[in-house]
């Protein structure tokens, strides 16, 4: 088989078990299951992917690279720290639901990998999107731009307020992405309290 054929096929596998992944989760998947659906033998689909496991951890980190490439833009564009998370949110939102969904499922379905596994995504996980997010918001500390706060924690607090957003299914009732987005960035970035004038 050509090499750009074994790379179409690679690509499309991964794009349907990405999809799979997403629509039965982890456990409920099998490679049987993901051969059919992309209409090849089970020996083609592990001559590409050892495993479901190996399957799975490529589909999570082609989507890590693509946030650490989004990451890399918001720092280099923006000035300010304001700048640089409303790019990231407007970025992440903007994103088809079905791509954000790739969140959600690192962080649900990460029990099911071995521990080896686990650990070697959670430093990837950490170093292409947590750390970098952290970053951020430390330069907005150091500069002033943000009052004295635990860093770690603003950054998860940031992430669980979009969390609902990477379930396709409440994509389906979400206003434009725009308007979730300016709301959820005034909320994290000015709070809720208004004047009482």
């Amino acid at each position: 088989m050509p090499v750009s054929e074994t790379r179409d096929l690679r690509e499309q596998i991964l794009l349907e078990a990405k999809h799979l992944f997403i629509e039965q989760g982890y456990h409920g998947l099998s490679m049987r299951q993901i051969a059919e659906a992309v209409g090849v033998s089970k020996a083609a689909l592990y001559y590409h992917f050892k495993d479901k496991e190996e399957l799975f951890l490529a589909i999570l980190e082609i989507y890590l690279d693509e946030i650490e490439a989004i990451l890399d833009l918001v720092q280099a564009e923006g000035t300010t720290c304001r700048q640089q998370i409303t790019a990231l949110v407007d970025a992440i939102l903007s994103q088809p639901a079905e791509q954000r969904a790739v969140i959600r499922l690192a962080s649900q379905e990460m029990s099911q990998l071995n521990a080896e596994a686990r650990q070697v995504f959670n430093h990837t996980y950490h170093k292409k999107f947590i750390d970098k997010i952290q970053a951020i918001l430390k330069a907005g500390v150091e500069s002033g731009e943000l009052k004295l706060i635990d860093t770690g924690v603003a950054t998860w607090a940031l992430l669980g307020m979009m969390y609902p957003y990477f379930y396709p299914a409440h994509s389906q009732d979400m206003p434009s992405s725009s308007n979730v987005s300016r709301q959820l960035l005034e909320i994290y970035l000015d709070g809720v309290m208004g004047s009482k004038e």
